[in-house]
């Protein structure tokens, strides 16, 4: 009969096995791709860590086959701290055939996934590797239940945060659990994310491409299918504490506040001149949501994809905020369907976990043309103005500039969706359609049989533009007030202070919205 002390020896080896150190040779494969073990990772990101699963491994092979050496069968799974905050943790480990995904780790998973709905806590995957393993994936009765797992995910989705980093290959399945995710961020020049690597792609259809060309950091990031593409993994860590530290551990957690004294922005003693009178000369939004948030607080996601508008996480005296602004610099700030579902998007994850949304207004309409036909905008676009009016936090919208049309509704201008604050600067231009494109419209065939057709035009122009100023739409109480850009600030953080951090449904009884698409 064995002692305690070697049973407690016995159980020491089995976990000692489970680490880097006892596998020098895997290890120094991982670290000659670029990349840190699963374990490294955990380290780098968490204060602490407390493992389960440890011990699993893959069961019996099958068909007579050898058994497999799975430590962990292939994924490291806990509860780590991040910032003092616990979080379930997942860090896949390709060094264990190749990340991929058996059924003992889906089940380390689904354990993770459990334990966040219960404890409410952000649940975090550090992607690598995965998608089926042969080993496993051959068999009718293994793979016939299918996965709960993003059935899982769907229940945790806007509950708790999600997050992904894709730090090495990722097609299949860990594709599809990231895109379920709130926020993924991607390493360049080891991360991948789609369906299908080159292999399959050429076994499949017979096309010829990379898996940079399929699912690289860079055209995920374009394509908008990530949050965020950073250098190294260093980066990819710290975009994930950061995005955190915006958000409450789960849908009704506290706000993780930070200094109610903060200073605003570099740009705050100028930002009275940030926004051009000049409606056709560009300004670049970012110097202007700069200096109304608070210093060094703002977080820009997606900054690759649909720049048109731009949604970044902030804080406002210290509050996290959500911004969603239209980009001048870019398609003039033009609403088209990739920036519709960007700003769409951000609107709902800001909701999900309360953070205020704070709207900047100056777009000169929705895209035209075939094309934008094409690409569905008539719906895409409909669902900004979806989410903000499925929104229940507080929200203020600010007109800055050029505000026309149905543009400047699904914006939520005005009193369009009920807006906790709506205010408009001096440099504001509030119509239903652009002056000039009214003139040419309605009275092309007038100013045409003039003398002077152009000075005809302009006197056309000039009298309708009597009747285009914010002090008239404040007049007709469609908005609140007519500010300065400099006053701006003041308001939005006495806004957010007062306003009740949720409101009451409008149908209570309602089951559910359904979204244009």
């Amino acid at each position: 009969m064995s002692t305690n002390e070697e049973l407690i020896a016995h159980v020491r080896a089995a976990k000692e096995a489970l680490l880097d150190e006892q596998r020098a040779e895997k290890v120094a494969k991982q670290h000659a791709r670029g990349k840190q073990t699963a374990r490294e990772r955990i380290a780098a990101l968490t204060s602490e860590f407390y493992e389960f699963g440890g011990l699993a491994g893959p069961g019996p092979a099958n068909n007579g086959a050898a058994p497999l050496v799975a430590p962990g069968d292939g994924v490291v799974t806990g509860i780590g701290y991040v910032d003092g905050r616990p979080v379930a943790l997942a860090a896949f480990d390709f060094t264990v055939l190749g990340g991929s995904n058996g059924a003992v780790g889906m089940a380390k998973l689904m354990r993770c996934a459990d334990r966040c709905l219960r404890d409410k806590m952000p649940f975090v995957l550090l992607m690598d590797g995965g998608g089926h393993r042969m080993q496993e994936a051959l068999d009718s009765r293994l793979a016939a239940p299918g996965s709960e797992f993003l059935l899982k995910i769907t229940d945790l989705s806007g509950y708790v945060p999600l997050v992904a980093a894709m730090m090495g290959p990722g097609f299949g399945a860990p594709a599809n659990i990231a895109a379920s995710c709130d926020f993924v961020t991607i390493v360049r020049g080891t991360g991948t994310m789609g369906l299908s690597s080159d292999f399959l792609v050429k076994n499949g259809t017979g096309e010829e491409a990379t898996n940079e060309e399929l699912g690289g950091a860079d055209r995920c990031a374009r394509r908008g299918v990530v949050d965020l593409a950073v250098d190294d993994e260093a980066e990819a860590l710290d975009a994930i504490r950061l995005y955190l530290s915006y958000l409450p551990s789960w849908q009704d957690g506290a706000p993780n506040l930070g200094s109610a004294g903060a200073e605003p922005g570099p740009d705050a003693d100028r930002i009275d001149q940030l926004v051009p009178a000049n409606t056709r000369q560009g300004y670049d939004v970012r110097e202007v949501v700069e200096a109304l948030c608070d210093d060094a607080s703002v977080f820009e996601l997606k900054p690759d994809f649909a720049p048109n508008v731009v949604t970044t996480l902030a804080r406002l005296g210290g509050r996290p905020v959500g911004v969603v602004a239209n980009q001048p610099l870019r398609l003039g700030g033009a609403l088209d369907s990739p920036a519709s579902e960007k700003a769409a998007r951000f609107i709902g994850v800001c909701d999900a976990f309360g953070l205020p949304v704070v709207l900047l207004i100056d777009l000169p309409g929705f895209m035209v043309g075939v094309a934008a036909e094409e690409s569905q905008l008539v719906r895409r676009s409909a669902r900004i103005g979806y989410e903000l009016g499925i929104a229940t936090v507080p929200r203020a919208v600010v007109v800055t500039r050029k505000a026309y049309g149905a543009a400047y509704v699904v914006m939520g201008g005005g009193r369009s969706i009920d807006a906790d604050l709506s205010i408009a600067w001096p440099t504001a231009e509030i119509c239903a359609i652009p002056v000039e494109s009214a003139v040419d419209i309605a009275f092309k065939s007038e100013y045409e049989k003039a003398d002077d057709p152009q000075a005809k035009r302009a006197e056309f122009l000039e009298l309708f533009r009597a009747n285009i100023d914010p002090l008239l739409a404040a007049e007709g109480f469609g908005i609140d007030d007519v500010v300065l850009a400099s006053e701006t600030r003041r308001l939005l953080i006495e806004t957010f202070t007062r306003a009740q951090p949720r409101r009451a449904q409008r149908v209570p009884d309602k089951r559910r919205s359904i979204s244009p698409i």
